[in-house]
């Protein structure tokens, strides 16, 4: 019962050190399972025992005989699932050829020439070094994210990234499901005709469960046929159900099938698919917290020694400095980035929870086969995974700045609300260079502003998933603009120090508008327009107009009139650089230089 407790305890832990010093959470995890196993029976104990023991010569511990191997199966099935309903069609279409050719071209690069550096290094098989060369193809979300969100990047560099990692999950999982799968039915003796056979059985069965019992989910969801408080604990036991019925109906199938239903669920048009992802994710944090530190303390001194020799430090700088660099730029030849950017891109590629977690469970599942060599799989991928994960995790900022990516002033404009005024201000921002994120509740206020070519994103602004995209890190100006004048104060108070380095807006009160000696600091454009004086304008003149300015005087006569006329309202200056600067509702603090203009919406001013 302790143990149990302890593991649990321990975990969430390790959760919260992983997010109060934003490192990625694998990190100590895996640390303090290595610190209450291998490193607590060969050095802390007096009697050398674990402090705790996963398995016990196969019969005692907290998962006695085959416990352990079924429970990292089915927690890894869960956790493949929920990265497969994250992989949307429409993403792929739209991330750009630098990234389809990365999980691609840079896929194939990494699995051939890590098997080939391993096979002579170690002289293990060529099916064990396609093995371990398909579990580190995969980076992950889980340990780039934590990296990067600090680190104020050109969005072009932090997409790539970010959707390299999201879509390289489930391609490197799938990759060494099915190497495992052709070790397993050609028992390690060659490629036979019985092997090919049942590889082919393997992906049938995988790839058709997989497809079936996403539909029949998404159908039994859109039809209403569970009910809510039903949905997520349904959906669940359907992932175990499809995972168990495919091994049956074919041996080690089970991996395939669920990532089959996640990607394929994931691009059905599900009434719940937010609240499902969120329920899958908090579990799946659970799942992670407690595997990895099982998996680490099950390892031993004896495994960890294999790896004591100048051929581990060998094919870690080979994998790093050789391999990754080669992938990143012959994926990215012909592209628009910039080489300092292709070489910060190479420079991060720490290896994630996928890789730790299914090392372990195919090299115990062959080692228990009796194959040769089995046992540097999991030893090689997890220093893999910890040595990436601290050497990005530790330099990543400071090579940022060494080669020049990293931003020094965060010129990106995130707007709060997608209404039409919303939307003509972040087309005309857009339309001058500028990085506009648009985020709103109202799915059909961001369709709309997809149409006008608008980045958008669907997001709650009382939850932590807006600090934790990487895509807005090069954000430095914060405009509230919704109907909620609480949500709009609640932004400002929240985001400023996230998103508002440059300045942090919010469109003025009903009440601060009527009151002539309220001009709070932060108020926007003017102080004669509140959100339903400015949609109106919106409404009957849908249009953001420049006119020159003669001189700071002619500025201010120009604000007096849009006072009194309720159709005109001031918005930005853009001075003779293209540059814009945000009008405040105290407007006559504004400076005027030689060549700027006065950006308005509404109808044109007299001439």
């Amino acid at each position: 019962m302790i143990e149990l407790a302890g593991i649990i305890i321990l975990g969430i832990l390790a959760q919260w050190v992983a997010w109060k010093f934003k490192i990625p959470a694998i990190l100590p995890l895996i640390l303090i399972g290595l610190l209450v196993g291998p490193i607590a029976a060969e050095y802390l104990s007096s009697d050398g025992t674990k402090w705790i023991e996963p398995v016990w010569n196969g019969e005692k511990g907290l998962f006695p005989g085959e416990g352990l191997y079924y429970f990292v199966s089915l927690a890894i099935s869960i956790i493949l699932f929920e990265g497969g309903l994250t992989l949307k069609r429409n993403e792929i279409k739209s991330v750009g050829p630098s990234i389809t050719k990365l999980i691609t071209l840079g896929s194939a690069i990494t699995f051939f020439g890590a098997a080939i550096v391993t096979h002579y290094l170690f002289n293990l098989s060529w099916e064990l070094c396609f093995l371990f060369s398909g579990l580190i193809i995969v980076t992950g979300p889980t340990v780039i994210t934590p990296i990067l969100r600090n680190i104020p990047l050109k969005k072009d560099v932090s997409t790539v990234l970010k959707w390299e990692g999201i879509l390289i999950d489930p391609v490197g999982a799938l990759v060494a499901v099915l190497v495992f799968e052709f070790i397993s039915v050609g028992g390690g003796s060659g490629f036979t005709k019985t092997a090919l056979l049942e590889f082919g059985k393997i992906i049938l069965f995988g790839t058709t469960f997989g497809f079936t019992f996403a539909h029949a989910l998404a159908f039994a969801i859109n039809k209403n046929l569970i009910p809510h408080y039903l949905l997520n604990v349904v959906s669940l036991s359907t992932v175990l159900l499809v995972y168990v019925e495919s091994d049956l109906f074919a041996h080690e199938s089970g991996l395939l099938a669920v990532v089959v239903m996640g990607m394929v669920l994931g691009n059905n048009k599900l009434n719940n698919i937010k609240e499902l992802l969120y329920f899958k994710e908090s579990l799946s944090v659970l799942l992670i917290s407690i595997l990895f530190i099982l998996l680490a303390a099950n390892m031993n001194m004896k495994n960890l020694m294999l790896l004591y020799n100048w051929n581990t430090l060998i094919l870690f700088l080979i994998v790093v400095f050789v391999i990754r660099p080669l992938a990143v730029f012959l994926s990215t030849a012909g592209s628009k980035l910039k080489f300092n950017e292709k070489l910060f891109i190479s420079w991060v590629g720490p290896r994630g929870i996928v890789a730790a977690g299914i090392a372990s469970l195919f090299g115990s599942k062959l080692i228990r086969k009796g194959v040769e060599g089995a046992d540097y799989i999991t030893p090689l991928v997890f220093m893999i995974v910890l040595g990436t994960v601290l050497l990005n995790a530790t330099t990543a900022r400071l090579f940022a700045k060494l080669v020049g990516v990293f931003l020094t002033k965060s010129e990106g404009i995130l707007i709060v609300g997608a209404s039409k005024i919303s939307r003509l201000i972040g087309q005309y921002l857009l339309k001058n260079g500028r990085h506009v994120v648009l985020i709103d509740s109202n799915q059909s206020n961001l369709d709309k502003a997809k149409e006008l070519g608008l980045e958008t994103m669907n997001a709650d602004v009382y939850s932590d998933t807006l600090t934790d995209n990487i895509e807005l890190n090069d954000v430095g100006f914060l405009m509230a603009l919704t109907a909620n004048s609480d949500i709009n104060k609640y932004v400002i108070d929240t985001f400023k120090d996230s998103f508002g380095e440059n300045g942090t807006f919010r469109l003025v009160t009903t009440t601060e508008m009527n009151d002539t000696q309220s001009n709070p600091k932060e108020g926007l454009f003017s102080h004669t327009d509140d959100y339903y004086s400015l949609n109106e304008v919106a409404n009957h003149h849908p249009n953001i107009h420049e006119i020159d300015l003669k001189s700071k005087e002619h500025y201010d006569q120009l604000i007096e009139i849009t006072n009194k006329d309720k159709d005109i309202v001031p918005i930005f200056i853009k001075n003779k650089n293209g540059v814009l600067e945000i009008i405040p509702s105290y407007s006559k603090t504004v400076k005027i230089s030689e060549g700027s203009k006065l950006v308005y919406l509404g109808k044109e001013f007299e001439k």
